[in-house]
């Protein structure tokens, strides 16, 4: 069986525990927290083609990037968005 390596947490079975996380995150900031969906998904693209995600974590600093995608003070340690 071929593992998604650049998957996030939403496609990868067995993570929806975590993936609930991620919702649950979302719920509890602030809307002035929250980037627009539209810029969400713009960062979760970006990640999805660098070389540095692997199971919806990023190698560079260990976060699901679901999460830190959402906050508009966080940034990617690669410099890409």
């Amino acid at each position: 069986m071929n593992k998604c390596k650049k998957c996030l947490l939403y496609e990868i079975a067995g993570k929806e525990d975590i993936y609930a996380h991620v919702l649950k995150t979302r719920a509890l900031l602030a809307p002035k927290e929250l980037v627009s969906d539209e810029k969400y998904q713009e960062r979760l693209d970006t990640c999805r083609e660098c070389d540095n995600l692997l199971d919806a974590t990023c190698l560079k600093c260990g976060c699901y990037v679901e999460i830190r995608a959402l906050k508009t003070s966080a940034h990617c340690p690669y410099k890409k968005w």
